[in-house]
């Protein structure tokens, strides 16, 4: 199946697929599985706070990635990146020959003029469609809207993906991706003809074998419905849904009876590092693990490969059914 689109055009990509940064799990080995498969990944720079590190991961990405592209994440929230050197970090990025750059978690306008002039394409990824018109208006290259179904930091205006895309189509000029709630082929199609240039995956991708977190961990997101995730963190205005555990009823208690309690109140239970230890015991019980509503789709652990080959038949049987559709009744 050929899916032509400005951002299937920028990349080469077989599919107009971008596999998000996940925190701690967004690494070399990950996008060289997205860029294999025909789909786009993003190292996440947050993960490699030490710019060595960083430097290193990216240089084995381009190993194992070979000519294939993939590009960083780089968020820019303060609270989280304590000591942050953004404008370093986007210059070694740059340095190391990789054009794409994702920037969420605030504005990058006050980088934009590096941007351009290094020759990064900017894809700057947002909650709502009203922060997409702001990012329009600054001069980046493209939006990611992902919406209130998705993992991890859905925003707090919690719109959904499918009028997120009705109105990029009718509000924005540039070329815009879709996510949140993305897991299914024939959604990629949907989001094609309803204006997008492509969509956003994060959840539907953490059961790819080729993600380093331990398989309990995956089989545990397998066994997840739709239904198992919680949304948390609404009182310190970071909302993040999650895998329902342990952790998210504590957090959901602690923020009902005291909605003062501020970020240092939760912190002990919100920390980075507890979630990430469930990526490598397994222990999915405790820690803030995001996942969305495409929990409901991740149905098999197997090659990444796989389970994009398995998206673009879907992919391709809903374009049919639209195209039958659409003969009918012409």
């Amino acid at each position: 199946m050929i899916l032509n689109t400005p951002l299937t055009e920028a990349f080469g990509l077989r599919l107009p697929v971008l596999a998000g940064g996940l925190m701690w799990l967004a690494d070399a080995d990950y996008v060289a599985a997205c860029a294999h498969a025909g789909i786009m990944g993003f190292v996440t720079a947050a993960s490699f706070p030490d710019p060595k590190d960083l430097k290193s991961e990216i240089t084995k990405a381009k190993r194992l990635c070979g000519d294939k592209p993939f590009g960083v994440n780089v968020s820019m929230l303060p609270k989280l990146v304590p000591g942050e050197k953004t404008a370093d970090i986007f210059k070694l990025i740059a340095d190391e020959g990789v054009k794409a750059i994702e920037t969420s978690g605030r504005n990058p306008e006050e980088y934009m003029e590096q941007l351009k002039a290094q020759g990064s394409f900017v894809i700057h990824k947002v909650p709502s469609v009203r922060f997409a018109l702001k990012a329009q208006s600054i001069g980046v290259d493209m939006v990611a809207i992902v919406g209130a179904e998705c993992g991890g930091h859905p925003g707090l205006d919690l719109i959904g993906t499918m009028v997120n895309n009705a109105l990029a189509l009718e509000r924005l000029q540039i070329p815009f991706l879709i996510g949140g709630g993305i897991g299914h082929g024939a959604q990629i199609s949907a989001a094609i003809s309803m204006g997008a240039s492509g969509v956003v995956m994060g959840t539907r991708l953490l059961v790819a074998e080729e993600l380093n977190a331990h398989r309990s961990y995956k089989q545990a997101l397998v066994d997840a419905t739709e239904r198992d995730t919680a949304l948390t963190m609404h009182t310190v205005r970071n909302t993040i849904r999650t895998l329902r555990n342990e952790t998210t009823d504590v957090v959901a208690k602690l923020e009902l009876e005291n909605p003062e309690i501020g970020f240092e109140g939760l912190r002990a239970h919100v920390a980075g590092t507890v979630g990430r230890e469930a990526y490598e015991t397994g222990d999915v019980s405790r820690g803030m693990l995001s996942a969305g509503h495409a929990l409901g789709l991740t149905d098999n652990i197997e090659p990444m490969a796989e389970i994009i080959l398995r998206l673009e038949a879907q992919a391709e049987a809903a374009a049919s059914r639209l195209s039958t559709a659409t003969h009918a009744h012409s």
